[in-house]
C-alpha cells in the first residue's frame, strides 16, 4: 500500500531491511511505513511489479542493529515471539484464502530471516484517518455528507461480513485501517488482531488498542465476538461525524459523555444513522447488533437508507474529490 500505515505512531526501534535486498524473489525499495508489530516496506517483485511486504518484528519483543537481517530475541521472550510468529503466519494464510474488493490482497506469505513477511497488493490513495484530518470542520455542517459515509460503510460491512465468515475477527478496526483507494473505494488492512479465530484460547498476545474504536470487551478479553468489531464500526462512522473518536470505553465506564454527543449530531446527520452508530456503540456487547448482517439489514431498512445505496456517477466523481482533497 500507498504509505498505507502512515498513520501508526506506534514506536519502532528496530531497524528496516536495508534498501536494494533481495528476499524470496522480492527486492526491498524502501521502508514505507513502521507500528509497534511489524514494519513495512515498498517492494518489486521479479516482474518489477510493485508489492508492500509487512515485516513480522514486534518491537517489544526483539532488538535489530543497523547491518543485521535476523532479529535477536531475549531467552525470556522467545517463547511469546513464537506465539506471535504463528499467529502472523496463520493470519497471512487466513487473509490470502479471502478474495473480496473491499480487503487487502495478500499475494503471498513466506518465512526468512527467522521471522515472518506478507507480500500485499500496493495502491494509490490514502487512510480514512488522513481524510477527517484533513477535513474541514464546520458548526452544524456534517464533516462528511451523509451519503458518502453510508456508501463507504456499506463497503466496508461486507467486507467484514466475509472476514467473519472465515471465523476471523478483525479487532482493530479504525480509520487508520481502512484504506480509500483514488477512485474512493475503501479497503479493510492491518489485520494485526485477525491472528484469532472466533471461541479459540485468547491468552496469547494482544495488540495494542486504539482508545475510543476498541470495545470494551477487549480489556478483559472475554466474550468476543462480530459485536467487538461492531462497536469498532459505530466509532469509525461516529468519527467521519465528528472528526474525533468516541470517548474511551473504560471512561464511559465511569462516567458516559456520548449522549451528548449524539444530541450535537441531531439536525446534522439523520436520526437513522445517529441510532445505528449510538446502538453499534452501546457498552454491553448484548445489546449491539450481533451480526455485521443485523447492522446491514438496520442500515437497508430505514426509510432513507435506500438513496444511499443507489451509487450514480455523481455520487462516484463527489467520492473520488473527497479522497483527493
Amino acid at each position: 500500500m500507498d504509505e498505507q500505515h502512515k498513520a501508526q505512531h506506534t514506536t519502532q526501534h528496530n531497524a528496516p531491511l536495508p534498501e536494494g535486498l533481495e528476499i524470496s524473489g522480492y527486492r526491498i525499495v524502501k521502508k514505507i511505513a513502521a507500528g509497534g508489530f511489524s514494519i513495512v516496506y515498498l517492494a518489486q517483485d521479479s516482474a518489477g511489479l510493485a508489492v508492500a511486504i509487512k515485516e513480522y518484528l514486534p518491537d517489544s519483543l526483539t532488538r535489530r542493529p543497523e547491518g543485521q537481517l535476523k532479529p535477536i530475541i531475549a531467552t525470556e521472550k522467545t517463547e511469546m515471539y513464537r506465539i506471535g510468529l504463528k499467529c502472523f503466519f496463520d493470519e497471512g494464510r487466513a487473509l490470502a484464502s479471502i478474495v473480496h474488493p473491499n480487503i487487502v490482497r495478500v499475494l503471498n506469505f513466506f518465512r526468512a530471516n527467522d521471522t515472518v513477511y506478507l507480500v500485499m497488493g500496493y495502491e494509490r490513495g490514502r487512510t480514512l484517518q488522513e481524510h477527517i484530518i484533513k477535513r474541514p470542520k464546520k458548526k452544524d455542517k456534517p464533516l462528511m455528507p451523509e451519503l458518502a459515509i453510508r456508501h463507504l460503510f456499506a463497503q466496508i460491512m461486507d467486507a467484514l461480513r466475509e472476514v467473519h465468515t472465515r471465523k476471523l475477527l478483525h479487532l482493530d478496526l479504525k480509520p487508520a485501517n481502512i484504506y480509500l483507494r483514488a477512485d474512493g473505494t475503501p479497503i479493510l488492512l492491518d489485520f494485526g488482531a485477525a491472528r484469532q479465530i472466533l471461541h479459540a484460547d485468547l491468552a496469547k498476545l494482544y495488540p495494542m488498542y486504539t482508545p475510543g474504536f476498541a470495545a470494551p470487551e477487549l480489556s478483559y478479553k472475554k466474550e468476543l465476538g462480530p459485536w467487538t468489531d461492531i462497536y469498532s464500526i459505530g466509532a469509525a462512522i461516529f468519527n467521519c461525524m465528528t472528526g474525533e473518536p468516541p470517548q474511551a470505553a473504560h471512561e464511559r465506564k465511569e462516567r458516559d459523555r456520548m449522549e451528548a454527543h449524539y444530541l450535537q449530531l441531531q439536525g446534522i446527520y439523520s436520526a437513522e444513522l445517529i441510532d445505528l452508530t449510538r446502538r453499534s456503540l452501546m457498552l454491553d456487547p448484548l445489546k449491539r447488533p450481533q451480526s455485521v448482517f443485523a447492522l446491514q439489514k438496520i442500515l437497508r431498512d430505514k426509510h432513507n437508507a435506500q438513496p444511499a445505496l443507489k451509487i450514480s456517477s455523481g455520487l462516484i466523481s463527489q467520492l473520488r474529490k473527497l479522497v483527493g482533497g
